[in-house]
């Protein structure tokens, strides 16, 4: 039996090279079995300029070659001749069309008759819906898809473009993904300092995702003070760290050990419980404030500047404070809320919350990944190569380093 001969062409555009996706696209073709002829090479002769790749994959049987078109279109290759993309039609809530396009964080277009729509509030692992009266496309989670409602099937008319390496933070650049417990931190810091000036500057919102390591460690006087300085916009955590935070208010005790000195307290087991009271009593930590009760901690700042604050609860949480939101979905929707604009997230040891937080931004956010575990690191940091850093490091002495970097600036 002799095998068929099936191909199709497609076109790679843009910073092809920079961004690794030309050496990426043949690879996976051999990867896949198949085979490549470039038909057109343009490489751009300048940092700025765009490059140009036309070839022919060639494959053994349809099955193949719609794999590797399938797989090189995910890179941000495009078919010669493009189709729009396909849809079909939300029938059951909550359940999107079988064959429905799986995004990724990348920046990503469809095509709507002749017109390629960006899709908006782009994030990994949701689906397409199409607005076709309006040519507009979004990404919508399972619990938005409503029946009647149009998502994008197949991976026909679907278009991704890939990020290119950083020119101007070069920082993200080298240092990115690769985790190391032996990074020159203070280059590093310097360098994640300047960045968040620069965010600042332009308008953008930075994201702290915090755990409450943060406040064990003694490093939640650096977060208020960062908060203060107006480099943190949005504040993403769980019970425990806000807990603690109004415990070390009350107290000076995070989990019963004394702050400044390191030492067990008497009956101090009890402090977290008797803090979560105080703010149940009050109505929540606004409250409290407003009142007069909470004179410190990271709540205080981040309430008094207006920072945006969503508490996601866990099945584990004392309490919880009046102020944590217990449903996930729920939680899940406010934080996507509150992302609009974050151009930079610093995720300060806490697993899950970074994990979720990470898996709603966008490709091209810078992340800062802090902890003190390189096996959380790598996970978190794992998100691309040239927009993540990662940081096996206590996070009291990156806030510290940080915290000293940005007022020596501010007073500069």
């Amino acid at each position: 039996m002799t095998e068929g001969r099936h191909t199709a062409r497609l076109v790679l555009a843009g910073h092809i090279i920079d961004s690794m996706m030309l050496p990426q696209v043949m690879d996976l073709v051999m990867d896949e079995g198949g085979n490549f002829t470039i038909e057109e090479l343009k490489v751009g002769q300048h940092k700025t300029d765009t490059s140009l790749c036309r070839m022919e994959i060639i494959a053994s049987s349809a099955e193949q070659l719609d794999r590797i078109v399938r797989r090189a279109r995910a890179l941000g290759a495009t078919a010669e001749s493009e189709e729009p993309a396909q849809l079909e039609k939300v029938a059951v809530e909550g359940v999107f069309p079988e064959g429905f396009y799986s995004t990724s964080n990348l920046p990503t277009e469809v095509l709507l008759g002749d017109r390629w729509a960006p899709v908006e509030k782009i994030e990994m692992d949701t689906a397409i819906a199409v607005d076709r009266k309006a040519q507009r496309a979004w990404c919508i989670p399972f619990q938005d898809a409503k029946p009647g409602m149009d998502v994008v099937v197949g991976y026909k008319g679907v278009r991704v473009t890939p990020l290119e390496r950083s020119r101007q933070t070069e920082i993200f650049s080298f240092m990115g993904s690769e985790v190391s417990a032996e990074k020159p931190k203070k280059v590093l810091i310097g360098e994640i300092a300047k960045e968040m000036r620069a965010i600042k500057q332009s308008g953008g919102r930075i994201v702290v995702v915090a755990g409450p390591a943060v406040v064990h460690t003694g490093a939640g006087r650096y977060l208020s003070q960062l908060i203060e300085l107006g480099f943190v916009q949005v504040l993403f955590a769980g019970n425990a760290l806000a807990v603690h935070d109004v415990e070390a208010a009350l107290f000076g005790t995070a989990l019963g050990i004394n702050i400044e000195t390191g030492t067990a307290t008497e009956h101090g087991h009890e402090h977290h419980m008797r803090a979560i009271n105080r703010v149940r009593a009050a109505g929540g930590l606004r409250q409290m404030v407003e009142t007069g009760q909470l004179t410190s901690g990271v709540m205080k700042s981040a309430i008094d500047h207006g920072v945006d604050i969503v508490l996601a609860g866990s099945v584990r949480d004392d309490g919880p404070l009046p102020d944590v939101i217990t449903d996930m979905i729920v939680a899940q929707q406010r934080m996507r809320a509150s992302l609009s604009g974050v151009r930079m997230a610093l995720m300060l040891s806490t697993m899950l919350h970074s994990i979720a937080t990470g898996n709603m931004l966008p490709a091209g956010v810078r992340t800062v990944c802090v902890d003190i575990n390189p096996a959380v690191v790598t996970k978190l940091a794992d998100r691309g190569s040239w927009q993540s850093i990662g940081l096996v490091t206590d996070v009291e002495s990156f806030l510290r380093e940080l915290a000293l970097v940005m007022e020596t600036g501010a007073h500069g």
